[in-house]
């Protein structure tokens, strides 16, 4: 059983809209993120959040202490990872399901325009559904891709070569899709000891020809899900969070959408006079 919410538009005239996948980060489960996902669905988008059964907040839950301590103290076993991973096309097939038991809403969910997403653990499960290569059990490479999905968004991303001790291109130029990278000079890992230039080793490194990169000055790792944890009050957060939310829609307007206007804004310096000193945006267009 994989528990998820799901946001949907409340006006669309009836038609299907595309559907983003939502997952969180270790620890977590399908409550975070709620500023973001009631953005996407106003703007006319269904977002499917799920809880990861074996890295969620079960982990913490009810348990003394703060829960980063306990986080930092639990080990996950590779095949929870595993099936972290396999959660993603679980849960899309069983949406298909959901929809047909669900006359009322389901007919609003298009599955044909499939967008991957997650913060932290939750953006490494984006890039081994977009085709970066995980080691199983045995410590060998596989691919637990989903071909349905047509781009994603990493808040936050999860470089993992250094588990699989494989040179970088063997692990990420399988990435197949569009991908833009979000991360932010504060983000570093609450769990482990790295800063933000490590999360760029995936973009540096994925193999799809298009993707994008924002480094917002100042952002820290928990504002993508909306909430603090032991980080102090971030001044900026209100700013930043405005930016995650108009980068989103922008890529998925532009990807799941086709919006020529939106992949403009994106590529040709509309996005970045945006941002005006808040942040640095690069890509490959």
């Amino acid at each position: 059983i994989v528990p998820f919410k799901l946001y949907q538009p409340g006006d669309t005239d009836g038609q299907p809209a595309p559907v983003i996948v939502w997952s969180h980060g270790f620890g977590g489960n399908r409550d975070g993120a709620a500023f973001l996902s009631r953005y996407l669905a106003s703007c006319g988008y269904n977002i499917l959040h799920l809880t990861h059964p074996g890295t969620d907040s079960s982990l913490w839950e009810g348990k003394p202490g703060h829960p980063w301590d306990i986080l930092r103290a639990t080990k996950i076993p590779r095949e929870d990872a595993l099936d972290r991973f396999r959660d993603v096309p679980f849960a899309v097939d069983s949406l298909a399901q959901w929809a047909r038991d669900n006359p009322d809403t389901g007919p609003l969910l298009d599955l044909t325009r499939l967008g991957m997403s997650g913060h932290s653990f939750g953006a490494l499960t984006t890039q081994v559904i977009a085709g970066q290569l995980v080691p199983d059990a045995a410590g060998e490479l596989i691919s637990l891709q989903d071909e349905r999905f047509k781009a994603g968004i990493l808040y936050s991303p999860v470089p993992v070569s250094h588990i699989a001790n494989m040179p970088l291109e063997s692990v990420y130029g399988s990435i197949s899709i569009p991908l833009f990278h979000m991360t932010g000079t504060d983000d570093s890992s609450p769990l482990e000891s790295f800063g933000y230039e490590y999360r760029l080793i995936v973009y540096e490194h994925t193999g799809h020809p298009e993707k994008y990169l924002l480094i917002k000055e100042g952002g820290d790792h928990m504002v993508y899900n909306g909430t603090r944890g032991k980080l102090e009050p971030n001044p900026l957060r209100e700013r930043h969070e405005e930016i995650i939310r108009i980068a989103s829609l922008a890529f998925w307007e532009a990807h799941l959408r086709g919006d020529p206007k939106a992949h403009e804004w994106l590529a040709h310096g509309g996005f970045q006079s945006y941002l005006h000193e808040d942040a640095r945006f690069t890509g490959k267009f």
